[in-house]
C-alpha cells in the first residue's frame, strides 16, 4: 500500500514538477488499469518477471499482460501497430524507426546495458574462424539489419580494423543461432545470452570475441518503448509502469542469484543454463548520454542519415 501510494507523490511529481496538478483531471488515477507489454525469450526482462511473479505491477494498480514476439522487432511492432501499449525494443531499432518518420516513438523505461560477455559472436566446435581477423568474407547470423547484433558486431570489426563490407550476413531469429551454426548455414552468430550458453551446452559452440567491447563497452541495448500519443494520454499509468519496473530492478541488482529460478521458466532453459549465464546489466532509469551512445554510433555506422537527439525522445523518469 505505502508504494502504491508513491504514485500520488513521486509518479505525479516526477510528471509535471512537484507544484503541478497530477495528470489524469487532477485524481492522479490511473487512464488504464490493464495493459498488454510486448516481450521477447530473453534474459533482458528478468525484472519484468519478477514484476509480474511477485505483484510489483498489482502494488501500483496495474494489471500487466505479456504477449511474446520472436525478435525485438516484431515487438517494437506491436506497439506501433497498436496490439500492445509499451514493448521491449533494442535501442538501435527504436532509433531506425524513429528515424523514419512512420510512428512517432518514445522511450518509457530502460532495460539493460550490455557487461562484459552477455553478447558474443560464436562459432562451431573445429571452425576454421578462430578470431576476429578471420570474419571478412564470412557468413554471419545476426537477427536483422541495423539491429544490436548488426551495429554491436560491425562497430566490433571496425574497432579491430577488419573490412566488413564482404561479410554476408544472415538474418537469424534467435532461437535458430546454434541450428544455423550447427548445419553450416552461417560461419559465426552473434548470440545474447541464454543462447550462447544454449549453444555451448548442446553444440560445443564458443565464443571468439565480445561485441560489446571496445567503443561499444557497457553499450546500452533494450527499453521499453510505447508512442508518443500513449506515453500522452497515459501519463499516470507510465508512471506506475515506471515505478514498477525501478522497484522490480533495484531488487533484482541486489541479489542477481535469487532471479536464477525465473529464467527456466520464463525461456525454458534448463536449470544448468541459468546457472551458468551471464546476466546483462539492468537499469530501469532512463538517462540522456548512455541513450545517445546509441544514437551517435547507428550516426557514425551510416544506419541514421542524421544524429537524433536522445533527450527529446525520453519521457520524463520517475525518481521515488
Amino acid at each position: 500500500m505505502a508504494f502504491a501510494a508513491m504514485i500520488g507523490v513521486s509518479g505525479c511529481s516526477a510528471l509535471g514538477g512537484a507544484d503541478d496538478e497530477p495528470a489524469g483531471g487532477g485524481s492522479g488515477a490511473l487512464e488504464k488499469t490493464s495493459i498488454k507489454v510486448a516481450t521477447l525469450v530473453s534474459v533482458d526482462l528478468v525484472p519484468f518477471w519478477k514484476a509480474l511473479d511477485e505483484g510489483y505491477f498489482r502494488a501500483v494498480g496495474l494489471d500487466v499482460k505479456a504477449e511474446n514476439a520472436d525478435s525485438g522487432a516484431a515487438s517494437q511492432g506491436k506497439v506501433i501497430n497498436g496490439e500492445a501499449d509499451i514493448a521491449l525494443t533494442t535501442y538501435p531499432l527504436f532509433f531506425i524507426a524513429q528515424q523514419s518518420k512512420a510512428v512517432d516513438l518514445r522511450l518509457v523505461a530502460g532495460a539493460t546495458s550490455a557487461s562484459p560477455k552477455s553478447n558474443q559472436l560464436m562459432v562451431a566446435p573445429n571452425s576454421p574462424v578462430k578470431s576476429v581477423e578471420d570474419l571478412p568474407g564470412k557468413r554471419i547470423a545476426i537477427t536483422s539489419k541495423n539491429a544490436a547484433s548488426d551495429i554491436l558486431t560491425r562497430s566490433m570489426m571496425r574497432d579491430h580494423g577488419v573490412d566488413y563490407s564482404t561479410v554476408k550476413w544472415v538474418p537469424v531469429l534467435l532461437p535458430n543461432m546454434a541450428a544455423a551454426l550447427k548445419d553450416n548455414q552461417v560461419d559465426a552468430a552473434y548470440m545474447p545470452e541464454p543462447f550462447q550458453t544454449e549453444a555451448s551446452n548442446s553444440m560445443g559452440a564458443t565464443p571468439i570475441v565480445d561485441v560489446a567491447s571496445g567503443s561499444t563497452k557497457d553499450f546500452p541495448i533494450t527499453g521499453f518503448a510505447a508512442t508518443a500519443k500513449w506515453a500522452e494520454k497515459n501519463k499516470n499509468t507510465m508512471a506506475a509502469f515506471q515505478l514498477a519496473m525501478l522497484r522490480a530492478t533495484r531488487d533484482t541488482n541486489s541479489n542477481l542469484d535469487n532471479i536464477r529460478p525465473l529464467l527456466p521458466k520464463y525461456t525454458k532453459v534448463t536449470e544448468r543454463t541459468a546457472a551458468l549465464v551471464t546476466l546483462p546489466h539492468y537499469v530501469s532509469t532512463l538517462e540522456v548520454l548512455p541513450i545517445q551512445r546509441v544514437s551517435d554510433k547507428l550516426h557514425e555506422l551510416g544506419a541514421l542519415p542524421e544524429r537524433l537527439d536522445a533527450a527529446n525522445l525520453i519521457v520524463q523518469q520517475v525518481h521515488p
